[in-house]
């Protein structure tokens, strides 16, 4: 099991973020997490990361239960790509030490490297179109660009599970499907790690993410078959109001049906 939630709840202060979550992801799965913004999506994957702790419930991530492991050692195993990440790092480092600092889970390189490191670094960035970028400082990069270096920067340590946080904030709708065909690249390889994709955009849910979690107010609204959630119906009443699903090419688009304002 690469994810184990059973009933949990996390807690602010006198408000309830996460209430009873249950949520299993098996090895060779990859999972869509959908939720609007404060549906409680970031605090999820802060707990799965470790950042914080369930108020209630008992969950393991990559078979270790939390309170009986080194959770330091454990993030060093997940990948993980986000919006805040791409704050924290430096602008004035090039692509290839960024993606070599992926090995150690840390913002900055100060770990020593050798030969073989360098080299799956830069097979890394030439697999997911960035061979020019590697000398490239983080700061001259573009949003797609930057992306494209995070994620292989994920994949620096050969995670067991690889989350992928709104990868597409700020992107056009070109270097939008640019990284989305990457993704599924990568979800294609043979030793590929799970992947849980997490967006509030339907479209972006690519045919090989086959299973997804719905999250609203802090609790699961579904989790099931991609095919059985992204229904004209599901999703109304999910969104709260009348939305059409069409499928075209292998994905989903949505479309609001009458006036939000009525």
């Amino acid at each position: 099991m690469i994810i184990d939630i059973n009933n949990v709840s996390w807690d602010r202060g006198d408000k309830t973020i996460l209430h009873k979550i249950d949520w299993q992801v098996r090895n060779g799965e990859h999972w869509c997490l959908l939720g609007l913004n404060g549906s409680g999506k970031t605090t999820l994957l802060n707990m799965i990361n470790g950042y914080i702790w369930p108020t209630d419930g008992k969950m393991s991530v990559l078979g270790q239960t939390f309170g009986e492991f080194d959770l330091r050692e454990l993030r060093k195993r997940i990948g993980w790509v986000s919006t805040s990440l791409q704050q924290k790092l430096y602008g004035s480092e090039t692509a290839l030490k960024i993606v070599l600092s992926g090995k150690f889970a840390t913002i900055g390189l100060y770990d020593q490297t050798d030969e073989e490191d360098l080299n799956k670094a830069e097979s890394l960035l030439r697999s997911l179109g960035c061979a020019a970028l590697i000398t490239r400082t983080y700061d001259t990069l573009s949003q797609g660009e930057r992306q494209r270096v995070l994620i292989a920067r994920a994949l620096m340590a050969s995670p067991k599970l690889l989350i992928l946080d709104e990868p597409c904030t700020g992107l056009d709708v070109f270097a939008r499907e640019q990284l989305l065909h990457m993704i599924t690249a990568v979800a294609e390889q043979k030793e590929a790690p799970t992947i849980v994709y997490v967006t509030h955009h339907v479209e972006e849910i690519l045919p090989c993410f086959s299973k997804t979690l719905l999250i609203k107010d802090g609790q699961v609204f579904a989790a099931k078959e991609t095919a059985d959630v992204l229904t004209s119906a599901t999703m109304s009443e999910f969104f709260g109001v009348p939305v059409q699903i069409e499928r075209q090419l292998g994905r989903n688009w949505l479309s609001v049906k009458g006036d939000l304002w009525n």
